[in-house]
């Protein structure tokens, strides 16, 4: 593996880093709040950083699968890393820890945070922390992609160990015009939002930071109560739609944009995950239904805005569904571990895996029938690999010596219930 190229291709993230830094400066300038130097500084700790690795490591042209993990990986790292200096230097937040915290949610659409008074922030750096997400939420390696045409040889390595989901689908021939086709829609759905959250009473900068945190599902709001903070209907479903489409492949989104509209329906991920959806509203509004909500319209807007943001793992709340039945939070707790489809924004374990488990069963279930019978799981059209390549009847021989040291690490993890060799990785256990 060459450590050069992977510091090569850190340099050229760091010059994009640093232009993303610079988009934050129009409401730095109009609040006189003392930001304008801490991202212009990062700005600038980012380009000087980032072209002196491009100068000094040289570009081999070709990437390896190990090194395409690499380089996603540690440029996630350096993302949250050099991304936590506008915090630093403005002040927001005092200690590195948590402003590396911060980012990292930010940029990896998490949404958990250490800020116990958002709106005290000056706006730019509230709308930096919305611009994490967003930049996230489609993938750092994936516009990289779309803008370095440095990174389009080998760019297929880093585009499948980034892409959410068990597979990355390709719109076109060459990697690099893929990124942009997704980048494009992911840019178009953003400014339709905002446009919508505007109609709606909303300003230009809180309707583009929610946006920026619907499309990428991360949940980071401008307002202390979220979204419940603006109670309006008309905001709700603007937000629970977009939520819901974030959690869609891309993919679809394009292909409907050039008028296939018909792909979504032809999708049998998209048809199982508006099941899921659709399913939960309904069974969430029978238990709702007299018990907390009166009205069947506050109940469908509540409990829609909701389930689209646990499954979609947006995180935005209008309302504490800690006062709802139990089991209507079991059922949200389940949706949060499902997560959106293949090629979405969305977290979780994405709907296309729950629904090869599925098909997994129904499959071995008819073989318990019909015991000499080829039946092939099929995602779609197109045949899955056997699942698992190890079982009763296999062995570990075949695994790589990495994929073995792994497993002889969670081995010992798991028969030490891992507290007591996780406790050796803390720097004060080793301290006199």
């Amino acid at each position: 593996m060459k450590i050069t190229f992977i510091l090569h291709i850190l340099g050229a993230l760091l010059v994009c880093l640093s232009l993303a830094l610079l988009t934050p400066l129009p409401f730095a300038f109009y609040e006189h709040q003392g930001t304008v130097t801490a991202f212009t500084l990062s700005s600038a700790i980012c380009l000087t950083t980032g072209l002196m690795l491009i100068k000094i490591f040289k570009n081999k042209k070709e990437l390896s699968v190990r090194e395409g993990f690499a380089v996603v990986t540690f440029g996630w790292l350096t993302f949250a890393v050099f991304g936590a200096l506008p915090y630093l230097l403005s002040g927001a937040i005092s200690f590195p820890l948590d402003a590396i915290f911060e980012t990292m949610s930010g940029f990896t659409t998490t949404g958990s945070t250490i800020l116990t008074d958002i709106e005290s922030l000056p706006r730019s750096i509230l709308f930096w922390r919305s611009l994490t997400h967003w930049i996230g939420g489609m993938g750092i390696i994936v516009l990289s992609l779309a803008i370095l045409p440095m990174l389009g040889v080998g760019g297929m390595q880093l585009f499948q160990a980034e892409v959410p989901g068990p597979t990355a689908d390709r719109l076109k021939p060459r990697i690099q015009d893929t990124a942009k086709l997704l980048w494009g829609v992911y840019v178009i759905f953003t400014a339709l939002e905002t446009l919508l959250l505007m109609a709606g009473n909303m300003s230009f900068y809180d309707a583009i930071c929610h946006s920026f945190a619907t499309l990428a599902t991360g949940g980071f709001s401008t307002r202390n109560a979220s979204i419940a903070a603006y109670d309006s209907a008309y905001i709700d479903w603007v937000i629970t739609l977009f939520m819901f489409l974030a959690g869609v492949n891309f993919s679809l989104h394009y292909y409907a944009l050039k008028g296939r509209i018909g792909e979504y329906f032809r999708n049998e991920e998209f048809r199982f995950y508006l099941l899921i959806s659709c399913g939960a509203v309904a069974i969430l509004m029978w238990m709702n239904q007299g018990t907390v909500y009166d009205s069947v319209i506050d109940n469908l807007r509540y409990s829609a805005f909701q389930t689209a943001s646990i499954l979609t793992t947006t995180g935005f709340a209008t309302a504490d569904f800690e006062l709802w039945p139990v089991l209507t939070q079991y059922i949200l707790l389940f949706l949060m571990f499902i997560g959106g489809c293949a090629g979405s924004t969305g977290g979780g374990m994405k709907v296309a895996r729950i629904l090869l488990i599925f098909k997994h069963g129904t499959v071995q279930l008819y073989h318990l029938i019909h015991p000499r019978a080829v039946r092939l799981v099929k995602l779609g059209n197109n045949p899955v690999d056997q699942l698992g390549s190890v079982g009763p009847v296999d062995n570990f021989a075949h695994i790589s010596a990495f994929g073995k040291s792994v497993l002889i690490f969670c081995m010992l993890l798991g028969r030490l219930e891992l507290f007591t060799v996780l406790v050796l990785f803390l720097p004060s256990f080793w301290r006199k």
